[in-house]
């Protein structure tokens, strides 16, 4: 009997060993386990540490008050300084905006009365520590060391929650500011009303990037307001309502044994009644919407798994899929309305509008990326540009609030949608987006009508002329395959002679696309391929020749014969990444960062040329400098970015290069094969397929493949189409240490 128990006791113990070890592994899968939202919080990555949920309305996020370029979401990783917490921010861009709706907790009455000229004049700022700081998916914590008070922030899709916890028996406040402004911001109206103990609401109205942008906000608070101070335009207001430009509020709240505060906020575009309508109902349910949030971050991650022993890949590539799943973000309210730059209230009808679309970035990889792991996003993002169409007869360029910004160049939006409909991407009125791009393209507004005048642009009728014409030959090529795929015959053709208009531009003698006047002769003298002038008289955006003659992303094979043919063209490609780094010029671009040589990866527009060897009989130096650039240009660290991450782009660029794929030409549906860095890769196709990369003995020196397989059979191209990947299957590389120069090239 003694050695039965003994056999049992240590069944028992064994069986509990296994659920432990197993609880572990199960543990150790999860993939939010790997995101770090400080990586692009530094240098010149413009991303926010705070907490949000895929595609969220809210960004609630600290804010360091600081207006400057490297500040212009709101925070900055080499600052220590926090004003308070906003609940919209933005990820990435090279302008600055948003950090609306201002909460700080503070444990002492202020004078909110003088006008602030900066955060140093901010009664209510505080310090904080890294070492106090903690963000993973959907939550952000850090404590105020000049308030004893922790903060913890999370949010569901259209409720932010904060959580403060004072120091006993200290004085329990919180300043909610609507005039404070960063960067481009300004407020130019606010409102704040105290509705009864519990619940406060209000709006700001505000100009900037984005011209009329227009929040509306409740928030409702766990415990009940006992006193209050508000002020507006520098005086102190009598009762309840606050309503001026520079509108703020301290609230006081009972201190004791209970020292946790939890406020709930909602926002709207619309009204204070739809954000009351956004605001969830019931408890204050902090750790199961924490938890709720962690899991729609696990479910959005778990669209691509990828294996190797590396956790730091694992780190860089889960982050840059975070990055890329921030925005676009939700703009309609629960009930479908949202407001227009017209002002003009409307309703999504069976979809959801989304906002913050930087289509000059993302139509390159951040879009296609979401073609393949967030397909509905897609339908509902182009219903939205559809929506913008309707008002403005005109498709969006960048949209931030539902403001057409107009920032950047080209009409990006037109690839987005071609690449979706050739994609087989339903949800849409294709006919009406047809219409849209079409009438775009044969408008005069942002040089279209210099381009259909000459065929190209030249450089004395529009600065930034040769980037513009090159970027209005590609939406002209992606209306034409819309048109092919319609049966509009005649247009195709008109929209494939337009798509032309890079040969207008290209300089045989230089090699390079150079500004040309308008007697279609004469080139922009003097001319220095390194020369960079940001923003004004200049024939490239953001960048220089080398950096903006390669954009011909859909007729690269009549590119490389331009040059001389594909050996001429392939010389010049690696002298754009041996060259030295020099870039000349006295008002030098900022973007231009992430050099390798005169390629800069801190920017888009040299996001698809190391892929451009595929189309010139050398895919060996696409996996050699793919590679490279995804060795050298991505890190675990703050300053994890070369360049502004863009909404996204940034990160795309790196997921689907890591798995060893990229769409040099989102809109021809094809993805271009480069050098996976992962020994598995594992994508999860909509109705219950897979499709696989491997890469066998694949390691940091074995970067070259030796050879493929595609289900079995050898595979011998250096592109894989979208159709391919949603059938499923397996596609197989063997890697070796030195190329192989057969493969790829037949």
């Amino acid at each position: 009997m003694r050695y039965f128990a003994l056999f049992f006791f240590l069944a028992v113990y064994m069986v509990g060993c296994k659920e432990r070890a197993f609880d572990k592994s199960t543990e150790q899968e999860l993939l939010t386990q790997y995101i770090d939202p400080f990586i692009g919080t530094g240098g010149h990555g413009h991303t926010y540490p705070g907490a949000t949920v895929p595609f969220g309305m809210l960004q609630v996020s600290p804010v360091n008050g600081i207006s400057d370029w490297d500040w212009c979401s709101g925070y900055h990783y080499s600052d220590s300084v926090a004003v308070g917490f906003s609940h919209l921010s933005l990820s990435g861009t090279g302008i600055g905006d948003l950090a609306d709706i201002i909460f700080m907790p503070i444990n002492r009455k202020v004078d909110l009365l003088p006008m602030p000229k900066s955060r140093d004049s901010l009664s209510y700022r505080s310090s904080y520590s890294h070492k106090n700081e903690e963000a993973i998916p959907g939550y952000y914590q850090v404590y105020l060391e000049d308030h004893d008070v922790n903060v913890e922030l999370t949010t569901s899709l259209r409720t932010a929650y904060h959580k403060y916890t004072f120091k006993a028996d200290d004085e329990q406040s919180v300043v909610v500011d609507l005039g404070f402004a960063i960067n481009w911001d300004k407020a130019v109206g606010a409102s704040l009303q105290i509705e009864d103990p519990y619940t406060i609401s209000g709006y700001r109205f505000s100009t900037g990037w984005a011209k009329n942008q227009k929040v509306f906000f409740t928030a409702k608070f766990s415990k009940p307001i006992t006193e209050y101070d508000i002020v507006s335009d520098k005086k102190s207001v009598e009762g309840d309502l606050g309503q001026g430009v520079r509108t703020a509020a301290q609230l006081f709240f009972e201190a004791g044994d209970a020292d946790e505060l939890l406020v709930k906020v909602a926002l709207s575009s619309v009204s204070i009644a739809n954000a009351k309508e956004n605001l969830e109902e019931g408890a204050f349910d902090f750790e199961g919407t924490k938890k709720k949030a962690n899991d729609s971050w696990e479910d959005a991650l778990s669209k691509i798994k990828v294996e190797t022993t590396a956790d730091s890949l694992k780190t860089i590539f889960y982050t840059a899929m975070y990055h890329t799943q921030v925005a676009p973000v939700t703009y309609s309210d629960k009930n479908g309305q949202f407001r227009k730059e017209n002002d003009s209230i409307v309703s999504a009808e069976n979809f959801t509008a989304y906002s913050t679309l930087s289509l000059w970035d993302t139509f390159r990889a951040e879009q296609p990326l979401l073609t393949l792991i967030a397909p509905e996003k897609v339908s509902d993002i182009i219903n939205s540009m559809l929506a913008y169409y309707e008002t403005k007869h005109i498709l969006p360029v960048w949209t931030l609030y539902a403001n057409e910004t107009n920032t950047m160049t080209g009409y990006h939006s037109i690839p987005v949608i071609v690449e979706a409909y050739l994609k087989g991407i339903t949800g849409f009125d294709a006919e009406k987006a047809y219409e849209a791009m079409k009438v775009t393209m044969m408008q005069d507004e942002r040089g279209l009508a210099p381009y259909k005048k000459y065929g190209y642009i030249p450089y004395d009728e529009l600065d930034e002329s040769v980037t513009i014409t090159l970027e209005f030959a590609y939406d002209d090529w992606c209306v034409a395959q819309m048109a092919k795929a319609l049966g509009q015959e005649e247009d195709y053709r008109f929209f494939m002679d337009r798509s032309k208009a890079y040969e207008h531009l290209f300089d045989g003698d230089t090699g390079f696309m150079r500004g040309k006047s308008k007697d279609g002769k004469t080139w922009n003298e003097p001319f220095d391929p390194k020369y960079s002038n940001h923003r004004e008289h200049t024939d490239y955006t953001e960048g220089n020749a080398w950096q903006h003659s390669w954009f011909v992303p859909h007729a690269v094979e009549d590119l490389a014969q331009l040059h001389g043919g594909n050996d001429v063209f392939t010389q010049r490609l690696e002298q754009l990444f041996t060259e030295s780094s020099e870039i000349t010029g006295s008002n030098v671009s900022a973007d231009i960062s992430g050099l390798i040589g005169q390629y800069a990866h801190g920017n888009e527009p040299s996001h698809h040329i190391a892929y451009m060897f595929n189309h010139a009989d050398k895919p060996w130096r696409t996996q050699y400098w793919s590679r490279y650039i995804l060795d050298t240009q991505y890190n675990t660290s703050p300053n994890g970015l070369s360049g502004n991450e863009d909404c996204g782009q940034m990160s795309a660029w790196y997921v689907f290069s890591a798995i060893g794929l990229y769409p040099m030409n989102p809109s021809s549906t094809y993805y271009e094969i480069g050098s996976p860095i992962f020994e598995r890769s594992t994508i999860e196709i909509p109705g219950g397929k897979t499709f696989t990369v491997e890469a066998e003995n694949v390691s940091d020196t074995n970067i070259y493949i030796q050879s493929a397989a595609l289900n079995g059979e050898p595979f011998n191209t250096t592109s894989i189409s979208h159709q391919t990947l949603l059938d499923g299957g397996v596609l197989h590389f063997v890697m070796g240490d030195t190329p192989n120069k057969e493969w790829g090239t037949d």
